[in-house]
């Protein structure tokens, strides 16, 4: 096993952690599960909660150590800090091989995000192989060996997108105008704030008049002029919007919802607390 070495601040995708040589071999990049949780945003007890509940499915010393079982490494524990109090039984340091394991276990859009750039900037921020040495067949097996590995992640990938695709489809008619008004939102935040937020609405109710054959404003003017002659106070009859049309005909508001759940797939924004809400 070989000492660590502390090789300063790293900067990946906007994101601060301690860079780390050792321990898994000379050279070779680790990462301290503390920096692993504020990457993803999590505690880094519950980080450590989920290593030691699938501790069976990483290799010791290939895909993770504990840096408090071994006191070659007790100095640099205390001189990160990383030790909190004479109970603490956990500092986990974890190789890149380690760490493509724990993402499996998380499995957050986060993870997925970041994943690339942390393998492209750090993991392998090495000197590079020089595999034109190597025998053709070898050259083979290597190409190989890459192209596979690029089709897991993709893989990896497109299991989150179907998560986020069999979460939008939870959306419901029961509150569907605070959803939809959730998604849009979130589809305006990402087009550049939420000042665009009409543009986005705008675009939905047009999705829905050319899917449906419809013309809301139309519907619009025509339930005001209605509820003008049946005697209803201007002022009420000044509220009413384009979303109560939709609310009084099933088949429109069936096909907005749809409308909607397709613009979330296609803008990629995340509903996971919709669906906790129904």
């Amino acid at each position: 096993m070989k000492q660590l070495k502390i090789i300063g601040t790293q900067n990946v995708a906007g994101v601060s952690f301690t860079g780390i040589e050792g321990g898994f071999g000379e050279g070779k990049k680790a990462m301290l599960v503390k920096e692993i949780a504020e990457i993803h945003n999590r505690k880094e007890l519950h980080i450590n909660e989920l290593i030691v509940k699938h501790l069976g499915r990483f290799r010791i010393n290939t895909d993770i150590i504990n840096l408090l079982n071994y006191k070659e490494f007790e100095i640099v524990v205390n001189d990160l800090g990383l030790k909190a109090s004479n109970r603490q039984k956990y500092v986990f340091l974890l190789s890149e091989r380690g760490y493509a394991k724990l993402l499996k276990i998380l499995e957050d859009e986060r993870a997925w995000e970041i994943y690339d750039k942390l393998v492209d900037e750090y993991f392998t921020m090495r000197q590079a192989l020089d595999y034109s040495n190597l025998s053709p067949e070898l050259q083979m097996f290597q190409s190989l060996f890459k192209t596979l590995a690029n089709q897991e992640l993709e893989q990896k990938k497109l299991q989150q997108e179907v998560k986020g695709i069999r979460e939008v489809v939870a959306l419901s008619s029961r509150d569907w105008r605070k959803d939809t008004t959730s998604i849009l939102n979130k589809i305006a935040v990402k087009q550049g704030g939420y000042e665009r937020f009409r543009e986005v609405r705008r675009e939905s109710y047009e999705l829905l008049e050319n899917r449906a054959g419809a013309k809301l404003q139309i519907r619009l003017v025509n339930k005001q002029k209605k509820m003008a002659l049946e005697g209803v106070a201007k002022s009420r009859v000044d509220k009413v919007s384009k979303l109560d049309v939709i609310d009084e005909d099933k088949r429109l508001l069936e096909i907005y919802l749809a409308v909607v759940k397709e613009m979330a797939i296609r803008y990629s924004v995340d509903v996971s607390e919709l669906k906790e809400a129904n």
